[in-house]
């Protein structure tokens, strides 16, 4: 089994794209780490990404990320609503598997050294790593912020466990062992910050609220709205429910609406089952009711590396006739179609882009309809393929054998020469999304738009070269020339709507 450690560090950058997406290069170049979200929000100029891996794989990638952090970020302009100290503000190592809190606790140490040793850069330990009580809360040692610890560095009580007692542009990094949280927002409908901070002191433990909750009131850029940013420190023992009903309660006192929440990056699927067991008064209700992970304990099989398919690349790449290209283009089309679906979700749910929810949801809706078709097209070619073959094995030692036969192969063809036509056509439906998709969609997720409308191209063009062979040996030659044009004006319309996607993601990176 393979050890994991998930790490979840938070840079104060949530506005330039273009300096998230290089820190997270620097955090993939390390050989057996999985990035797996990366969440921006221009309101606390933040960004918060995971990854997990090995834990010497995780350590060596958290180096990076904050090395190219320090270079990019310069802590003396940046603004937002979140407190922070550094470039790199927290680094938190969490054992997930195979791995105990106490490694994590020596993992946090090596890297809190070598980060302030190599990149001269303060460094706190805090959690289950601090090395004094009142470092254990990262509030504790985030008091004051940048601006403040840039006073306060060289008192005693203030110097960092690791790196120089002194602030650059960098400013300081807090490291540490956690625990699993939920990093868990609520937004109020009032322009009333005050509101928010009065809500988040009932809600928070240290000021008499809830065990294992931080909240503060936090200003946002859209009118008439406020948040309660949180993070829940033990989902077990304060679910998410329990947190939401105060939260409604001391909402309703000041007479103001719950608009919306959102988790920001990942969450465990046991702390969302618990709410669905809570407010749906499951009492009985069980995890392994749930299919997934039914199928998952049944096989014995969990991860990505499971699910790739093998099986079915093993045939394509087999010296034999089927499956074949025009497989390979519906599957294509399927990636594509799949990657489309993963913008939108990825969209969905995003308070930023809640003008476009109700339109997204459709076309997410719409994919996935079109990636069923595309899988079953796979089969479908070949099938038809399998056909011709059958047709051409008939016998013709008659003039009329030679008849049927020569009429079988030609309605083979027929089938053979609609179904890559049809993954063509759909094909550039998933492309028409991508327009969209593109324009309006997350900005962290335009490279995967850029990637499905290539797989979709691929698809049309892949596609396309099977109609065309198969009209060649048509007989009749005014269905060939109907199959060589809506090939033709398919391949034409890809071509467009694939530069324009591509003029589309360039404006947007700017």
């Amino acid at each position: 089994m393979e050890r994991l450690v998930e790490c979840v560090p938070n840079f104060s950058e949530g506005r330039r794209q273009e300096v998230v997406e290089r820190i997270c290069a620097r955090i993939r170049s390390v050989p057996g780490v999985r990035l797996l979200d990366v969440e921006m929000d221009a309101d606390h100029n933040r960004a918060v990404v995971t990854f997990v891996g090995p834990p010497e794989a995780v350590g060596e990638a958290a180096f990076r990320a904050a090395q190219e952090a320090a270079a990019r970020i310069d802590m003396r302009q940046h603004r937002g609503a979140h407190p922070r100290i550094g470039a790199t503000d927290v680094i938190p190592f969490v054992p997930m598997r195979g791995v105990t809190m106490e490694e994590c606790v020596e993992l946090a140490r090596r890297v809190g050294e070598r980060i302030g040793r190599e990149l001269g850069i303060p460094v706190y330990l805090y959690a289950e790593a601090a090395s004094r009580p009142d470092r254990y809360d990262l509030a504790d040692i985030r008091r004051g912020e940048y601006e403040g610890l840039v006073q306060e560095i060289s008192r005693p009580e203030r110097a960092p466990d690791f790196g120089p007692a002194e602030m650059g542009p960098a400013g300081a990094t807090a490291v540490g062992a956690r625990p699993f949280l939920i990093a868990y927002n609520v937004y109020l409908g009032t322009s009333d910050l005050d509101i928010a901070r009065r809500i988040a002191r009932a809600v928070r433990h240290s000021s008499g609220g809830l065990r294992y909750v931080k909240a503060m009131g936090v200003a946002v850029g859209q009118p008439g709205r406020v948040q309660v940013s949180m993070n829940l420190t033990d989902y077990r023992h304060t679910p998410i429910h329990r947190v939401m009903a105060l939260i409604r309660a001391e909402a309703a006192h000041y007479g103001v609406p719950v608009l919306e929440s959102e988790i920001v990056g990942l969450v465990p699927a046991e702390a969302l089952l618990e709410v669905a067991r809570y407010e749906l008064q499951l009492h009985r209700f069980s995890p392994q009711q749930v299919l997934e992970n039914r199928l998952l304990e049944e096989s014995g099989e969990a991860g990505l590396e499971k699910d790739l398919p093998r099986a079915f690349l093993s045939r394509l790449a087999a010296g034999t006739p089927t499956p074949g290209g025009g497989s390979a283009a519906a599957l294509a089309g399927a990636m594509a179609a799949a990657l489309a679906r993963m913008v939108a979700n990825l969209t969905l749910g995003r308070r930023q882009y809640a003008a476009v929810h109700g339109q997204v949801r459709e076309m997410e809706s719409a994919l996935a309809r079109l990636q069923e078709e595309f899988l079953e097209l796979v089969v479908r070619d070949a099938e038809a393929f399998e056909g011709i073959l059958s047709a051409r094995r008939l016998p013709q030692n008659t003039e009329e054998e030679k008849a049927l036969r020569r009429q079988a192969i030609q309605e083979a063809i027929r089938k053979a020469a609609r179904v890559p036509l049809a993954t063509a056509e759909r094909a550039v439906k998933v492309l028409e999304f991508l327009v969209y998709l593109a324009a309006v969609g997350h900005e962290n997720a335009l490279t995967d738009a850029l990637v499905a409308a290539s797989l979709a191209q691929a698809a049309v063009e892949g596609a396309a070269a099977n109609v065309l062979v198969n009209a060649d040996s048509l007989e009749d030659a005014l269905l060939a020339g109907q199959f060589r044009a809506h090939t033709e004006a398919f391949a034409g319309q890809a071509g467009q709507r694939v530069a324009e996607i591509r003029r589309t993601i360039e404006a947007r990176r700017g």
